[in-house]
């Protein structure tokens, strides 16, 4: 064992002394971005916090989110922290797409999904509005008859699209009143359905074997949309995303899936194919200490004079994946066990909607943001702990159980590496709705990252 650690340590200069240490080695991704020891915890808690502080400005105050006069419009904190998303799901979903049947891929996606959103949405629907319903009318008289009412609320999004923004008028009795900047409860949950329609994609790719025998067909739609978002460059350089009057031209392929837009499904599809990019062909990326500091430069100079998700994104996806391997120790500790990332992200914006329904938001920015994060972070704790990671023990169900695979020790369930670089299934999370411990956004009307 000794001498095939120093020939490991020969070719590739990996710091073996422990999982917990920091790797400053020289090799490929595949190399150096398998197994569980990373920090994509801590940089997916970090996105959707980012979605949380972002959202507080305009939820809160009506004015615009952070980065938005930085980057001339472009985007801004919430939905790049959505582009973020889309990229570590494309490395991770595409990652669990080639090593599952179908059928079982599927299901693990629709548990780290649908479990949580619909908790979310009977607490939003049951919980939540009465309340705020009787803080406005003195009581609940009208509540439960309401045309759109918890009921059709519930029915109206169960299937990850929300068709219904609000509950027995709640948000329009607060924005009314002057204070929700809103016409949503939870808008943070459009970004879901784009999610999923990426699952789909990576679900065909993996039929068709595209993603083991035929991968340059992924590179092949990297380069098309690539191809596409330049050509929106050249006519609009600083182009700011999605624009509500944009919704004649959107796709509507069943009624419980709601409406696609093309620009969003190209920009999302962009930052999630290029995930999946990454992951196919990770032997023969480098993971470059100066790769890393230039592709964070390129992505703060993009912000600051243009073509953002021409040379940005791609610098973005780098960013991230080289944070997730380079980061110290103590990051890679939070989130390895315990992801409370998507709770953040789909409670988020109803917290700071019935912060701003009380009235909350009277004491000043920072006290409204730090109730914000703290009412989140509480709320995504629960639902971790109470429904994410109860459904995700259902994902074998039905399985034969699996033999350890070669090269790797079982201990309690836990499957880890028993080499540096050894090819295990990867970070417990991903996108949106990470595996397991496995999205997405939303800026007031239509969306900011809430994903």
């Amino acid at each position: 064992m000794l001498s095939i650690r120093f020939r490991e340590a020969a070719i590739s200069w990996r710091n073996l002394s422990g999982p917990g240490e920091v790797r400053w080695s020289r090799g490929s991704v595949a190399e150096l971005f398998s197994g569980r020891n990373n920090s994509l915890g801590f940089l997916r808690l970090s996105l959707a916090s980012a979605v949380v502080i972002s959202h507080a400005r305009i939820l809160g105050f009506g004015d615009k989110e952070f980065g938005h006069h930085f980057s001339h419009g472009q985007t801004d904190l919430g939905k790049m922290s959505v582009y973020g998303f889309f990229v570590l799901s494309g490395i991770l979903v595409t990652r669990s797409g080639k090593r599952l049947p179908l059928g079982r891929f599927l299901w693990h996606r629709a548990l780290r999904l649908l479990p949580g959103l619909w908790v979310c949405l009977a607490v939003t629907a049951f919980v939540v509005a009465p309340f705020l319903y009787w803080r406005q009318q003195g009581g609940l008289g009208g509540f439960w008859g309401h045309s759109e009412g918890p009921w059709s609320y519930m029915s109206s999004n169960w299937a990850v699209a929300p068709r219904q923004n609000d509950v027995s008028g709640v948000v329009a009795s607060a924005g009314a009143s002057g204070l929700a900047h809103s016409p949503s409860i939870d808008a943070a949950l459009w970004s879901l359905r784009y999610e999923v329609l990426c699952y789909f994609g990576v679900a065909l790719l993996a039929v068709t074997g595209a993603l083991t025998r035929a991968r340059r067909i992924v590179l092949l739609i990297v380069g098309v949309m690539g191809l596409l978002i330049v050509r929106d460059a050249l006519d609009v350089p600083f182009w700011s995303g999605f624009d509500d009057s944009d919704y004649h031209a959107s796709i509507e392929f069943f009624q419980v899936t709601g409406r696609f837009d093309p620009d969003v499904v190209l920009y999302l599809g962009f930052a999630f194919a290029l995930g999946a990019a990454i992951e196919l062909y990770r032997e023969r990326i480098p993971v470059s200490d100066q790769l890393g500091v230039a592709s964070g430069l390129v992505f703060l100079g993009s912000l600051r004079f243009g073509y953002f998700f021409v040379i940005g994104l791609p610098a973005f996806a780098y960013l991230l994946l080289w944070l997730a391997i380079r980061l110290p120790a103590p990051f890679r500790r939070i989130g390895a066990r315990h992801d409370y990332s998507y709770g953040m992200y789909i409670y988020g914006f109803v917290v700071q909607q019935s912060l701003v329904a009380v009235g909350f938001n009277r004491w000043g920015f920072w006290p409204y943001l730090a109730m914000s994060l703290a009412g989140a972070l509480a709320a995504a704790v629960l639902s971790w702990h109470l429904v994410e990671r109860p459904s995700m023990r259902l994902k074998d169900l039905g399985s034969p159980p699996r033999a350890a695979r070669p090269g790797t020790a079982e201990t309690g369930g836990a499957v880890r590496p028993a080499a540096p670089g050894a090819q295990g299934p990867g970070p417990a999370q991903a996108g949106l709705a990470p595996e397991a411990p496995e999205p997405v956004p939303a800026n007031g009307g239509h969306a900011g990252a809430t994903r």
